[in-house]
């Protein structure tokens, strides 16, 4: 009877789609690669198109990663000391651009507070008005290394905040996070009129003069033009599978290989692939040592 049905081709064609969707989410066993293999189809099939994908596969993705994969290290943080006059952290202020600011005390260990650049205005047009800083100041969230990603983007949308300071297992801190980092990571590089252009990549950020943070697939090209160094292309088409192969094996998460005098150290990895990696270039006195 169904061989009658002009359309039963293309209707087994859905129903083969569909059904593995029904398989993925029902009660069936699932995983995540089963999950990507579906949306991959959908998009093939032009049921959703490549933003969407890309979408997707970024909550996927943040719902591996921890706040230590995503955060602003501590020596990038700008701050405001609590005995600083507003002329003092104004320049900083209007140069930076940004809305949040922690306000420390001592040093970065001490944060009293948030100050938001908004509270600012009101002492601009009240030249009467005294202004004390830590009158105006905001609750710090703090939030462990180990968070989940995810977690943390539900509580700061409950919650409704949109910065958290992240501390180590020590209680020392080691960086902040924001809700726009957590956002990037699933819709894209959010820009604005102030964000400037530079020499970094999207998929690679500096964390200090020595050390970077990068993306596992940077393309081997791409990580050759900004590094100055020169991995065969032809042996593999991202940095990840150059590190991938130097390792031997799937390498967990901190394992570090050196290859030709630059250390790449595992910052986040699932079972089957490499995330994110954390570069750090010889200082230049050893390298001097090494050439001298």
């Amino acid at each position: 009877m169904s061989d009658d049905n002009p359309h039963s081709s293309n209707g087994s064609s859905k129903s083969g789609w569909l059904g593995k969707i029904v398989q993925t989410l029902s009660g069936e066993p699932q995983n995540r690669e089963q999950l990507v293999e579906v949306i991959s189809e959908a998009q093939q099939r032009e049921v959703i198109d490549s933003a969407t994908r890309d979408m997707i596969e970024g909550v996927l993705e943040i719902s591996e990663m921890r706040v230590r994969d995503i955060m602003i290290p501590r020596a990038q943080i700008m701050t405001i000391g609590i005995d600083q006059q507003v002329a003092e952290f104004l320049p900083v202020v209007l140069e930076s651009a940004h809305s949040r600011f922690p306000v420390i005390n001592e040093d970065k260990d001490h944060i009293e507070g948030i100050l938001l650049a908004k509270d600012l205005l009101e002492y601009g047009f009240d030249s009467e008005k005294e202004f004390k800083l830590r009158e105006i100041l905001r609750p710090a969230i703090i939030v462990p290394e180990s968070k989940r990603v995810d977690v943390l983007l539900r509580e700061f949308r409950q919650e409704r905040y949109h910065m958290a300071i992240v501390v180590d297992e020590y209680g020392g801190v080691s960086g902040l996070v924001t809700i726009e980092d957590i956002l990037e990571l699933i819709v894209g590089e959010i820009e604005d009129e102030h964000d400037a252009e530079d020499n970094e990549t999207d998929d690679i950020r500096a964390l200090n003069k020595c050390t970077y943070s990068v993306k596992a697939l940077t393309p081997v090209e791409d990580f050759n033009e900004f590094f100055s160094t020169h991995f065969d292309e032809e042996e593999a088409d991202t940095i990840g599978g150059i590190v991938l192969r130097a390792f031997g094996h799937m390498p967990s998460r901190d394992e570090a290989v050196e290859i030709d005098g630059i250390e790449f150290r595992v910052a986040n990895a699932d079972k089957r692939r490499l995330i994110q990696l954390k570069v750090s270039l010889p200082r230049k006195d050893d390298a001097e040592e090494q050439g001298g």
